[in-house]
């Protein structure tokens, strides 16, 4: 028979990542206590789930919520990071931490990622956290669609500006004759 508390923390999982845009393994092997808090805080600061439990646990969790393609990688210690906001933020924030607080050590690394229904390895996890976040991409885009804009109305102030020094020209030269 299985424990209640099993099945409790079973739930619990699947309710972390029931509606998860993105869902990065971690291989956390290596990190220090001081290392694993400060990763805790960065991660809860981006509004990101991230957790350790049992490699059974979280299979049998994304098994209920139809999701296989992780299982193989359910292997070693194995930690959790979801987001239900944004599909990059799991991957950016784990390659801002090893960037600033691990350094050139090997640890935590990506296993895989799940971003959109998208399996990701690690290569293609770090690419993909080196793109700016989505609000600089927007305001990129409204840039390239006012430069356009704000290039006729400047050759339209040109004009308007030629136009009212020639006919301020022709006014003093009608003055002096």
């Amino acid at each position: 028979m299985t424990q209640p508390y099993k099945i409790e923390e079973v739930k619990s999982i699947k309710s972390r990542l029931e509606n998860a845009k993105a869902i990065v393994l971690v291989d956390y092997k290596g990190i220090n206590i001081e290392e694993v808090d400060e990763l805790r805080n960065r991660m809860r600061n981006s509004k990101i789930n991230y957790f350790v439990s049992k490699n059974t646990f979280i299979k049998i969790a994304l098994n209920d919520l139809g999701i296989t393609s992780l299982d193989e990688y359910l292997t070693g210690p194995t930690a959790v990071a979801a987001s239900v906001h944004d599909e990059v933020s799991p991957a950016r924030e784990l390659a801002k931490f090893k960037k600033d607080i691990t350094k050139d050590k090997s640890y935590p690394a990506f296993k895989v990622g799940l971003i959109s229904g998208e399996l990701m390895f690690s290569e293609r996890l770090f690419t993909l956290a080196e793109l700016p976040s989505k609000e600089i991409l927007i305001s990129m885009i409204l840039q390239g669609f006012n430069a356009p804009m704000a290039g006729f109305v400047g050759t339209l102030q040109a004009i308007l500006r030629k136009f009212v020094y020639t006919v301020d020209a022709i006014a003093k030269q009608k003055e002096n004759n």
